[in-house]
């Protein structure tokens, strides 16, 4: 029996964070031993779509020694990558940002039936419509965590072209890509992202969807195409507001004119 008991606590988990001096590991114990960890409220919480209590520690302290000009990675246990600038963590103007502990032993509630939970570690937020905080900055499962370059320099294949005005829609729309879609898309084969196809190789969705249909996909995508496996989330106006999910597609009619070459097949072994 004791045995049996045992083999139901998990093992403790670790996290990876790098904020430029070399990565270093925190563990469950570590991180929900600090003096500054304590029990949060989140009354709508993203990932389980109701209110739910956690032990959390804020993110910005963990971050000592981050400019609030850099850019953070979150790397989740699946490959998901949320991008989120500093800036947002350190002066959310009124949203707070917390790293949720998942203890050992007491795991949080599974998302889905046959899913696993939202451990070990979860970025969630209080107060989130004050920091225009979207869904996709409330990373789960997350493993690491490290400051990078922003999107626009590591990734050159989805800047719009340079002789843009600075206010020019497309730009505008670049930045809403940043925010919202990158974390689960690439672009001209360039990101991090793992989970859903390039939006302009070989095509991007605006030369095969009409303007209204794809403003349907973004919206709400079972409402263009009912699939129960589809994992994309809905972009409602407090996330994305009309004016940006029109910036958004100027922005990708925009890259459709200027595809990065593919590259080039792999020949198989002999």
């Amino acid at each position: 029996m004791v045995l049996f008991a045992l083999a139901r606590i998990a093992p403790a988990a670790t996290l990876t964070l790098d904020t430029g001096g070399g990565p270093r590991t925190l563990t469950t114990e570590a991180l929900l031993g600090r003096a500054d960890a304590q029990d949060i409220l989140i009354p709508d919480d993203v990932a389980y779509h109701r209110a739910m209590r956690y032990r959390a520690v804020p993110l910005k302290a963990l971050l000592t020694g981050v400019a609030p000009d850099a850019h953070l990675q979150f790397v989740a246990l699946d490959g998901f990558s949320a991008e989120i600038p500093a800036s947002l963590v350190f002066e959310g103007h009124g949203a707070e940002a917390w790293l949720a502990i998942e203890p050992p032993g007491k795991p949080w509630p599974p998302l889905a039936k046959g899913k696993p939970t939202a451990g070990p570690f979860y970025v969630v937020w209080q107060r989130p419509a004050d920091g225009h905080v979207g869904p996709e900055q409330w990373p789960y499962q997350v493993a690491s965590i490290q400051v990078r370059a922003d999107p626009a320099a590591r990734f050159p294949a989805m800047r719009p072209a340079p002789d843009l005005p600075a206010n020019a829609p497309a730009r505008r729309g670049f930045a809403v890509f940043q925010r919202n879609c990158i974390t689960c898309h690439t672009l001209n084969g360039q990101g991090d992202a793992k989970l859903g196809p390039d939006l302009n190789i070989p095509h991007s969705p605006t030369e095969y969807l009409r303007t209204d249909m794809l403003r349907t996909l973004i919206r709400n995508p079972q409402d263009l195409r009912h699939w129960p496996l589809a994992k994309m989330p809905g972009f409602d106006r407090a996330t994305l507001s009309d004016a940006d999910l029109d910036d958004l597609i100027a922005y990708l009619t925009h890259m459709a004119g200027r595809k990065a070459a593919p590259a080039p097949a792999t020949p198989p072994k002999p």
